[in-house]
């Protein structure tokens, strides 16, 4: 399980395509798709380029009116998914 202290990386072979505020992210390898509204995709670009998930919270706290705790739910509960998908790696610490 996740935590906001986790650090993820993003595998070559994963595609991320971003159409009016949406995004789709395909694993090359297993063929493997996954689709983001336009929080999810937000929440992907963030960690794209931080590639931590305290940072990536706090930013989104800053750009969004949410209850701190449910946000960090809602962020881990996505990064668990795409690391079931093969979409992103979490990095030991």
């Amino acid at each position: 399980m996740s935590t906001l202290e986790t650090k993820i990386s993003i595998p070559e072979d994963v595609l991320f395509h971003e159409a009016d505020d949406e995004a789709v992210l395909l694993n090359l390898v297993s063929g493997k798709y996954f689709s983001l509204d336009d929080v999810g995709t937000r929440m992907w670009l963030l960690m794209t380029k931080h590639g931590q998930l305290r940072i990536v919270h706090q930013a989104l706290l800053e750009e969004y009116q949410v209850d701190p705790q449910q946000l960090e739910q809602d962020l881990l509960t996505l990064i668990d998914n795409l690391a079931d998908h093969g979409l992103l790696q979490i990095l030991e610490s």
